[in-house]
């Protein structure tokens, strides 16, 4: 008998849950009479290093059943033995009571022969040659150790790294697998004897958690200042809390890399970490001491404290609060969302609370928790080159000596109609596998160039990486292979195949051509918007041989015809798209440049729709006649000149023309401000149209009707909801006149447009009314941060022909 993937099956088919009653704990199965069975049983998902083993271990003395349990780089392997309906309950209950950092993706058990044996042990991890065990996320700290943290009466009382089965870390540390401590940088940590006996007890909450340790036999905590170094965890809490106390910059060692904090309450503080970072106007994330701070900072909703709340603990967007906020409006200039964290470490939280005895009862309530890098680099983890890269940025330093293995930057999420809307997946989720609906040979898929992720994939298995950052700078090529690296060592998998984005200057796509003539391995190179749709496609588990029609709306993408891409609507499957209609080519005068310049992208658009460049329009007023000048040059001569049918670059047009903003200091900064405009004027929205000629939309009367508006005096806010409802009402148009002949009912929305969480619920609800279901990212970003995903399944589809 065998059960597997999303189905649990006793032995009989079905029995009672709860152990039979007059049995004893560890009884042998024998003592039971002639009715014994043994079930030998695998468990395959996130199942080592949350807790399982002991689960198991707990579950079968309830049941009064005889056996083993082991880890090894399958999984869990357990066999039980005992009378047949207390083995059907117990193997019923491997799933419904797993522990809750657990999850098991399938059961698979089949009849072995009785041995007679007695008692129930855990026995020695063994490592097996097929590595497909997971490696579970980091965790906040539990609610048990939260207590104990700060009860005196506890022997780890203040200590900053407390640990259970249910919290703490895990990814960040693991080497290799199987998840057992001496593969892990514990290893260098020997346990005392009282840790040692926790242990080594099955009915303790530390049972076999691979971070436990204690202030006799664990990692330290001291704080590095101008005047020395203090050791000791309180005296370096109090020093660490003066200086932020004193508007000075503290880095602050976490799990995955270095924080960079400062008093988010104080002016000058946040404008000196600004100035120290050289980051203009690009949002700070802060943490708050707890929720009731936190709904102090913003308008919060259940399902946004209950992921605040939750074992990831990711930085959730939200809304600021119009009045009574203890933030200085430096750390999110001219933002209505701000990206809050609660304390997610033992650390954070001793950070976050007065230290007794000491006569300084201040501690903070909001910290601006930055990622420790250089903008533009990644997160910095090893000590020493957080001291080099870092070194001007901060004026003391808490560090501990538990070595991070593996960077990992903060999760940011955003919730929308109580479903999560991943911006950056990393910390608390990453590595989490995903199942894939088609099988893979051993593929490496490289990702794009922003917000770079990479994903491993082997079966049906795929391993999507942390956050890594943009590619831009050689110390962020350097962590991407080291992550690289660190995924293959963790999870056995040596890729036959690669994947790459097709643009020809991408350094993704550079290494991914270096590394296939090293290897001799064949390379896919996949266009960027058609791995956008599939990698959506991927998430919801759609079948094979199945089509959606995907609107995949961003920036930028190389298109095959040497255009950027950005605005397109595709019929796609994994093993090809057809475009079907698209945003018509607009120029780009001055490439890139025009992306930090959105009065560019304004002017370039009304020269293609024919409309003068009057001086009472916002971006002619933003630029000066030299550069007017110029730029009609380029354009009416075509030179320097690249043709995009980005809607992205359309939404930074509309800002401008709206005179929202000219000038962006940070990705999407245009758009943001422009759906901040929309939001409250829904019911005043302007209406327009766009028009579609063949497969070209021309946005051209749409931008007509907005000048009329803006001469007539109509309000901006009205004008951006208008643009706004203008797309949702296209994109429910196209997908009527295309899927219904074309025989398809679902809808893909992907792309970093699809972050604009209005432009989302406009058209989900425009395409829900028109009877479509919709399919959109719960799992990667729509951001480029998924990409990698959709290159898996593409590289997959087209390796092996699908009919």
């Amino acid at each position: 008998m065998t059960t597997s993937a999303g189905a649990t099956a006793s032995a009989t088919g079905g029995a009672a849950a709860g152990a039979p009653a007059g049995t004893t704990a560890g009884a042998p199965a024998s003592a039971t009479g002639g009715g014994a069975v043994r079930l030998r049983i695998r468990v395959r998902g996130v199942v080592q290093g949350v807790g399982y083993r002991p689960f198991v271990h707990r579950l079968a003395r309830e049941c009064a059943l005889a056996g083993h349990v082991g880890n090894d780089t399958d999984g869990v392997f357990v066999e039980v033995e005992g009378p047949s309906a207390a083995v059907g309950a117990f193997e019923a209950r491997l799933r419904d009571e797993a522990p809750p950092l657990a999850r098991v993706d399938s059961i698979d058990s089949s009849d072995t022969d009785p041995l007679g044996e007695a008692g129930f042990r855990i026995v020695e991890s063994r490592a097996d040659s097929a590595v497909r065990t997971f490696v579970a996320p980091d965790a906040a700290l539990c609610d048990d150790c939260l207590r104990e943290l700060f009860d005196p009466a506890d022997r780890r009382y203040r200590y900053p790294f407390i640990t259970c089965t249910n919290c703490g870390p895990r990814f960040t540390i693991t080497k290799r697998l199987p998840y057992d401590r001496p593969n892990t940088t514990m290893a260098g940590f020997p346990l005392c004897d009282l840790c040692a006996a926790q242990y080594h007890d099955p009915g303790d909450r530390r049972f076999h958690a691979q971070p436990l340790a204690c202030a006799a036999c664990g990692p330290r905590l001291w704080l590095e200042s101008p005047e020395g170094r203090i050791d000791g965890t309180d005296a370096a809490i109090v020093a660490a809390q003066r200086a932020l106390g004193a508007g000075q910059v503290v880095a602050v060692k976490g799990l995955g890399g270095y924080h960079i904090a400062c008093d988010a309450g104080e002016d000058a503080a946040v404008a000196l970490l600004r100035s120290r970072k050289g980051r203009a106007d690009k949002p700070f994330a802060v943490m708050a001491r707890n929720l009731d701070v936190a709904r102090q900072l913003a308008d919060i909703d259940d399902d946004e404290a209950r992921l605040l709340r939750s074992p990831q603990q990711p930085i959730v967007l939200l809304p600021v609060r119009a009045a009574g906020s203890r933030l200085s409006p430096l750390v999110a200039p001219d933002n209505p969302m701000i990206g809050i964290m609660l304390p997610y470490t033992p650390l954070h939280h001793l950070l976050f609370n007065p230290v007794p005895g000491t006569g300084n009862p201040k501690a903070p309530e909001v910290l601006v928790m930055t990622s420790g890098n250089i903008t533009d680099e990644p997160i910095c983890y090893e000590d020493a080159d957080a001291r080099r890269r870092l070194g001007r940025l901060a004026d003391h330093w808490l560090v501990h000596d538990r070595p991070i293995h593996v960077p990992c930057d903060d999760s940011v999420v955003r919730m929308v109609d109580g479903e999560e809307l991943p911006v950056r997946r990393s910390r608390g989720y990453a590595p989490l596998p995903l199942r894939l609906p088609i099988s893979v040979t051993s593929t490496l898929a490289v990702g794009g160039e922003l917000k770079n992720t990479f994903c491993l994939a082997s079966g049906a298995d795929a391993w999507m990486s942390q956050h890594i950052g943009d590619m831009g700078s050689p110390e962020t090529l350097a962590a991407f292979e080291r992550s690289v690296g660190q995924f293959r060592e963790i999870y056995q998998v040596v890729p036959v195949r690669l994947a790459a984005d097709m643009h020809p200057g991408y350094h993704t796509r550079n290494w991914a051509e270096d590394h296939a003539d090293a290897a001799r391995l064949p390379l896919s190179l996949v266009q960027h918007h058609h791995a956008h749709v599939a990698a959506v496609m991927a998430e919801h588990g759609v079948a094979a041989t199945d089509q959606v029609l995907g609107f995949a709306f961003d920036g930028t993408g190389y298109g095959p015809d040497g255009a950027i891409w950005g605005g397109e609507v595709l019929l796609a499957g994994y093993d090809r798209f057809t475009r079907v209609a698209h945003l018509g080519y607009v120029p780009l005068p001055g490439g890139d440049a025009t992306i930090k310049r959105p009065y560019r992208a304004a002017l370039a658009h009304l020269w293609a729709a024919g409309i003068d460049w009057d001086e009472d329009l916002a971006p002619v007023q933003a630029t000066d006649e030299a550069e007017r000048t110029a730029l009609r040059r380029q354009l009416e001569r075509d030179v320097m000149c690249v043709p995009t049918s980005s809607m992205g670059r359309l939404f930074d047009a509309v800002s401008s023309l709206l005179d929202v903003r000219h000038r962006v200091s940070y990705e999407a900064q245009a758009a943001i401000e422009l759906e901040t405009q929309a939001e409250a004027h829904l019911e005043s929205a302007r209406t327009y149209h766009f028009s579609v000629v063949g497969d070209v939309i021309d946005p051209a009367p749409v931008l007509r009707q907005i000048v009329e508006d803006l001469r007539a005096g109509a309000p901006r806010g009205a004008v951006a909801a208008g643009f706004h409802l203008a797309v949702a009402h296209l994109v429910g148009d196209l997908a009527t006149q295309i899927a219904g002949p074309a025989g398809l009912s679902r809808a893909a929305l992907s792309g970093g447009v699809f972050q604009n969480v209005l432009l989302l619920r406009l058209v989900r609800a425009e395409l829900q009314r028109r009877g479509f279901e919709v399919l959109t990212h719960r799992i990667v970003p729509p951001n480029d941060g998924g990409l990698a995903l959709g290159q898996v399944v593409i590289a997959a589809a087209t390796e092996v022909s699908i009919p």
